[in-house]
């Protein structure tokens, strides 16, 4: 019985991944296809990247204008939104009593939420309550930073269950102050928590369709998702495929990096968090 539930696991999990990754590499081939067919295989070919002077990415300006937008929404979204999440989190971990507990539900409100809800929602609170916030990139902005800062929240709140007070209390008999203990001791341990917000902020934004169409006012504030939802309609070429794997490769290179922020991290601190060192910088700075 044992060793057949341990043929049984590895079966599910290569079955699991195959089924994802099947559809994702049939895409990304035909960006790669010589015609115009997403059916047909016709040859290798650069055509839809860089080739055709009319339909390839490279020369198709309402493919690059939505490049353009997906990154600097995303890029923008995560330098608003991380901080923020931060913030709330050591803040709310650090209440007690019922106030504690209605933080906690409230920032879990989002997560619960279902995004078609929280977009509409939006949308009537940009167009008919705050109308001087315009439809477009700054609604997009907005809206995705309300949806994205709950899961910052819970990410780094889990870090900070793990740690525990211990050494934040250490850092203050040492002499610090909370600020010092805050910066030489909390934030260096938080730092893969940091880094998981990063990537699943980023990776979330860059492909978010409901929010950002919802909040679009038209092909000036599209992105990519909304570009291929739109071009999936019509007569769509392998280009359309050739925009949607430089969506995958972008979110696989943010992971990769994050992975590898991750990796030093681990390096110079160790799985203790690098409290000799934090403990050490707070006795530096408090001489």
């Amino acid at each position: 019985m044992t060793r057949r539930r341990f043929r049984v696991l590895p079966t599910i999990i290569w079955g699991y991944v195959i089924w994802s990754l099947v559809p994702v590499i049939i895409a990304v081939a035909y960006s790669f296809n010589d015609g115009r067919s997403r059916t047909v295989w016709q040859g290798f070919s650069l055509r839809w990247w860089i080739g055709d002077p009319n339909a390839s990415v490279l020369h198709d300006a309402s493919m690059r204008n939505a490049i353009f937008n997906s990154l600097i929404l995303a890029f923008t979204t995560v330098v608003i939104v991380v901080p923020i999440g931060i913030s709330l989190a050591v803040g709310a971990h650090r209440l007690r009593g019922r106030s504690a507990k209605a933080v906690q539900g409230l920032t879990s409100v989002p997560l619960i939420t279902p995004e078609i809800v929280v977009g509409a929602a939006l949308l009537l609170t940009f167009t008919r309550l705050f109308t001087g916030i315009p439809l477009g990139f700054t609604a997009q902005l907005l809206g995705n930073v309300t949806f994205s800062i709950s899961a910052v929240v819970v990410i780094v709140r889990a870090r900070l269950v793990s740690i525990g007070s211990g050494f934040e209390e250490a850092a203050r008999d040492l002499g610090a102050t909370r600020f010092q203990a805050l910066r030489y001791v909390l934030m260096p341990m938080l730092w893969p928590s940091v880094m998981a917000s990063l990537v699943v902020v980023f990776a979330t934004v860059i492909d978010d369709f409901v929010i950002t169409s919802f909040l679009s006012s038209g092909v000036d504030s599209e992105t990519v998702p909304l570009r291929i939802y739109s071009s999936v309609k019509g007569g769509a070429t392998p280009a359309l495929n050739a925009l949607a794997t430089l969506l995958v490769l972008t979110s696989f290179t943010v992971l990769i990096c994050g992975l590898f922020g991750l990796s030093l991290w681990r390096k110079r601190h160790g799985d203790n968090g690098g409290l000799r060192a934090a403990l050490a910088d707070v006795t530096q700075a408090d001489a």
